[in-house]
């Protein structure tokens, strides 16, 4: 069966893209790329946004709690309200990946 082809970048393949473009040995990309993951969570658990022009805004959202049903049963239940992270790419991300 022949395999099926991925649609999306695996960290590892991020960080050699990164150490082939910047001209880093990989350990070192490897490194970078996780400082970039790490300042991205430990901005977003503070409640902080992470802005990058030209690529796009990470931020925090509220969910409001809400009301749903338990589809085995059918009861009703409350879904409490929650933080969820959230990514806006920028209008010229949306434009290169639109080809326009």
């Amino acid at each position: 069966m022949a395999k099926a082809k991925k649609d999306y970048m695996t960290k590892e393949e991020l960080v050699a893209y990164v150490a082939k473009k910047a001209g880093l040995k990989k350990a070192d990309a490897y490194r970078a790329v996780n400082a970039f993951i790490d300042a991205v969570k430990d901005a977003l658990a503070k409640g902080r946004g992470v802005r990058l022009v030209g690529f796009g805004s990470f931020s925090v959202r509220k969910r409001a709690a809400r009301r749903s049903r338990n589809p085995r049963t059918g009861e009703p239940i409350i879904i409490p309200a929650t933080k969820v992270p959230v990514f806006k790419p920028s209008s010229l991300l949306r434009k290169l990946v639109s080809g326009k």
